[in-house]
């Protein structure tokens, strides 16, 4: 998972430096040429002979009441936003949001249907739900401070030099691309007003670069210009944003959860985008009279009353924080058997499935499952939950095949696994 930085010795600074400031974790690098463990929060791991590793020094942080008071009142003065508990029904669209937000490797979610069947309010009312994570304090990238991959160039750099690293807990990001965005606007930029008043060049950072280890949303993104979509393709690629213009020259990590709603009626999406997605949800319009009738009494009482109504959902919601968060913490234990793995990959085989991304992501969405459930051992069910959703756009569109790719990926799944 982490990558090498450098082999230069770097020792730890004098413990008076660690003392000044009791809220903020330290972080150093150290070089091990003869050394095989790797550390992450106190944890060895056997590396690589001759790679660097990090060592936390202080993994401790105390609340800084002042920064929590700051946090309540931006809490209370955004705009009131629709609870993800109070959503009736998309439960297929929901799993496969939660199961996003405990992996993040899962690679995002592609959500296909109706107009008006709730894609963009349930996607925007995960943000509620989103957990805190560790963020170097003052960097645009929201690098995170023990994992190289994660780290913009600066960052790494201060690392090397033995800087001790000012980290705080944010809220994981979910940042909107609207369609009509510039290339500038997304990518980056260079600082006009810099430029102007001190006469440097410097780099001002897109919404790639705010998204990086958070969540990238795009509505209608099957009408998204060509030119953003290659923008679009080639961060979910390499994880990495490259900007070359007026002269300057500037990498800094994009790995986001790649979020996409749209209908089917407006246009198809590229093929190429489609496969970015790691899982695929479709989305129809509720048939249920009674059903029906609820969701327009909700959505009357938010209108009405916001936030009474968030309020009356609010021990609901802190219930499934708490569920991700402990899905999140055991993930990494959660096994799962080889003939399982074995019985995945031949349903892939037979569909005729392109790469190996169907594989990976039906492993890793079985394993989030798994965990949301609170379980250490995947079973058939959960992998027959989570597999049409995982393989339904990788199939090779027919033109003359009138059955949905979802039933056909449960059909093979039932061969194979019975």
């Amino acid at each position: 998972m982490a990558s090498t930085l450098g082999t230069s010795s770097i020792a730890l600074l004098p413990s008076q430096y660690l003392s000044s400031k009791p809220s903020i974790h330290s972080l150093s690098l150290t070089s091990g040429l003869n050394c095989g463990k790797k550390f992450y929060g106190g944890i060895g791991i056997h590396s690589i002979k001759g790679r660097s590793h990090f060592s936390v020094a202080s993994v401790a942080t105390e609340v800084n009441p002042v920064e929590q008071a700051q946090k309540i009142a931006a809490k209370e003065n955004q705009r009131p936003v629709y609870p993800f508990a109070a959503i009736v029904g998309q439960d297929e669209m929901k799993l496969c949001l939660l199961l996003n937000v405990i992996d993040p490797k899962i690679g995002g979610v592609m959500i296909m249907g109706d107009r008006g069947t709730g894609k963009s309010t349930t996607v925007r009312s995960l943000v509620d739900l989103l957990p805190e994570i560790a963020v170097v304090a003052g960097d645009p990238y929201n690098s995170d401070p023990q994992d190289p991959e994660f780290m913009g160039v600066e960052v790494r750099e201060r690392v090397l030099n033995g800087e001790q690293l000012e980290v705080v807990l944010s809220k994981i990001n979910m940042v909107d691309l609207p369609l009509g965005a510039t290339e500038d606007r997304v990518c980056g930029t260079i600082d006009i007003e810099k430029a102007l008043t001190e006469g440097v060049k410097a780099f001002e950072p897109g919404l790639l670069a705010k998204a990086n280890r958070g969540i990238l949303y795009v509505d209608e993104v099957n009408l998204l210009d060509d030119h953003l979509v290659d923008v679009l393709l080639d961060s979910a690629a390499s994880g990495w944003n490259t900007v070359e213009r007026e002269g300057i020259s500037i990498s800094h990590p994009a790995r986001f959860i790649l979020i996409g709603s749209g209908n089917p009626e407006e246009g198809e999406l590229r093929p190429q985008l489609l496969d970015r997605f790691g899982m695929h949800a479709q989305v129809g319009t509720v048939r249920d009279a009674e059903l029906r009738v609820k969701i327009v009494e909700e959505r009357g009482r938010f209108d009405q009353n916001p936030k009474e109504f968030r309020g009356s959902y609010e021990a609901e919601q802190a219930k499934l924080q708490e569920q991700i968060s402990s899905a999140r913490s055991i993930l990494s234990s959660v096994q799962i058997d080889q003939d399982l793995k074995v019985k995945i990959s031949k349903v892939c085989a037979e569909l005729n499935v392109d790469g190996l991304r169907g594989d990976i992501v039906t492993n890793r969405a079985a394993k989030a499952l798994a965990a949301l459930k609170g379980k250490d051992k995947v079973s058939v069910e959960d992998i027959a939950t989570v597999i049409p959703n995982c393989l339904r756009h990788r199939l090779r569109k027919d033109p003359l095949e009138s059955i949905d790719s979802g039933l056909l990926v449960a059909e093979k799944f039932s061969e194979v696994f019975s």
